[in-house]
């Protein structure tokens, strides 16, 4: 009889990309919570030649897609998020092994969550992060949107491993 127990599954699991998830939804919420108390609407603060934090909020979609269509679009990607975020959990559950894949979903995830909590607690999405140069600002962003967006280049770059692993 052997009594060495079975090696444990090496591959991250399902509670591991909730938990980065929830992660980024807490640091999201967390800055967020800070620049509300911290500002009131238009308010910056220059922290370098590049870089202010400002409260800035955004009814709308990614670069106020829709900020000013009258009020329904708070409830149209409130429902999108919503869908969307039941989407990516039944894809991590699926594929919980795929590390880079996961931790792409995970992200997006995570960010996706933290604005539509913005959405239904304020009714638009607080963004206080604003990088500017020789007078072009790029539109405000929060930490929930870099996570969505560090969770699609790596999406992006996963699925391009994908295609060369295929063809190899």
């Amino acid at each position: 009889m052997n009594s060495r127990r079975p090696q444990a599954n090496r591959s991250p699991s399902l509670w591991l990309w909730l938990s980065l998830a929830l992660l980024i939804l807490l640091i999201d919420q967390l800055t967020k919570w800070l620049i509300v108390g911290q500002f009131a609407l238009g308010d910056g603060r220059v922290v370098t030649s590049f870089f202010n934090l400002v409260r800035a909020h955004n009814t709308g979609a990614a670069f106020s897609f829709l900020a000013q269509a009258g009020g329904w679009q708070r409830w149209m990607f409130t429902g999108i998020g919503v869908a969307a975020s039941a989407l990516m959990i039944w894809m991590l559950r699926s594929h919980p092994g795929q590390k880079l894949f996961g931790f792409a979903i995970a992200c997006i995830l995570g960010g996706a969550i933290g604005n539509v909590i913005d959405r239904l607690v304020h009714g638009y999405v607080v963004d206080f992060l604003d990088f500017h140069w020789a007078g072009w600002h790029f539109p405000a962003f929060n930490a929930a949107d870099s996570a969505i967006t560090l969770g699609a280049a790596c999406l992006l770059l996963d699925e391009l491993l994908r295609v060369k692993r295929s063809r190899g």
